[in-house]
């Protein structure tokens, strides 16, 4: 198949972008650079089956090739880049989505939107699953992320009542693995910086507070694996094991034999209390579930981070 993958040079999209290059299909890569890294994508720009262009999702997306699949990835997925980019982040979720819909519907494309554990806020009941709609601040510190996702959900689902088109959306829940921007602050990468340098780790609120840790190869299984399916829906993709903030920060610490101690800083608003996937819907419609156990998953990440420092 011909496929484009928006935000193709960033973190997850690069190994999507992997595993669909070992697959044979030819890929566009579209991105501008604003979060993305064009070295996670260098290895695969020699092939005559790969294009690079750089380009903004904002802006109208004209391509002559024949396009059989559209990714939609593109947008600022941590608190750092989309607090620093909030009316780009916004914009991506929004205009971007529009713009790419509009591109399968030209172009007869089946589509898969890039959501987001986010849409579902500080959820109240855990774990989640598809059918839970969320507790979320629209006016908060981080409703250009959230909000904007939610409204590319919308949109994605109206596209496809209205003009029939083959939609598919992923919710995606934190991802963690090599070619993470080791500066974004997401917490897996801060604290394995922080634990390889030695500095103290810093734990917002009393670290009780619990996420699910996906690998970044589990998490492009899944999207693949929904892709390939005769689905078209929406589905939560994560790993449901849920660990505290203070046990992550513990198991860092071990594997990196580092001296570090935990220092606790003030909560972010609207940061989650505890999020946790509920991923029934995909074993039993994709038979998908992760493989990747957070230690294996965790050595292998920071074995990366630490050839980066």
């Amino acid at each position: 198949m011909n496929i484009l993958i928006t935000g193709g040079a960033g973190f997850v999209c690069s190994h999507l972008a992997d595993t669909l290059f070992e697959k044979n299909h030819n890929l566009i890569l579209l991105d501008n650079l604003l979060t993305g890294n064009k070295n996670n994508i260098e290895h695969l720009l020699d092939y005559k089956n790969v294009n690079f262009i750089q380009h903004d999702v904002q802006d109208h997306i004209n391509i002559s090739e024949e396009i059989d699949f559209i990714f939609h990835f593109a947008s600022a997925a941590s608190p750092i880049a989309y607090q620093e980019n909030p009316v780009n982040t916004l914009k991506a979720g929004s205009i971007g989505t529009i713009n790419t819909l509009g591109l399968a519907k030209v172009k007869n494309a089946g589509y898969l939107l890039a959501s987001t554990s986010e849409i579902y806020g500080d959820p109240e009941v855990s774990p989640q699953s598809e059918e839970y709609w969320g507790n979320v601040n629209p006016n908060g510190e981080r409703s250009m992320y959230d909000e904007a996702k939610r409204f590319a959900e919308a949109a994605t689902a109206t596209y496809s009542r209205t003009y029939n088109l083959e939609t598919k959306v992923v919710r995606i829940f934190n991802t963690y693995g090599p070619r993470m921007q080791l500066n974004d602050g997401r917490v897996v990468t801060n604290f394995i910086v922080q634990a390889l340098k030695g500095e103290d780790i810093t734990v917002y609120g009393d670290g009780s507070q619990t996420r699910s840790f996906s690998y970044v190869q589990d998490t492009v299984n899944g999207i693949v694996s929904l892709m390939e399916s005769e689905h078209n829906d929406v589905f939560n993709i994560g790993n449901p094991t849920e660990i505290t903030i203070n046990e992550l920060a513990s198991k860092i610490i071990e594997i990196t034999n580092s001296n570090s101690k935990l220092i606790n800083k003030d909560l972010p608003q609207d940061d989650p209390k505890q999020r946790k996937p509920d991923i029934t819907k995909a074993k039993t419609l994709l038979n998908w579930e992760p493989k990747v156990k957070l230690e294996d998953g965790l050595t292998k990440t920071i074995d990366w981070v630490s050839s980066q420092l």
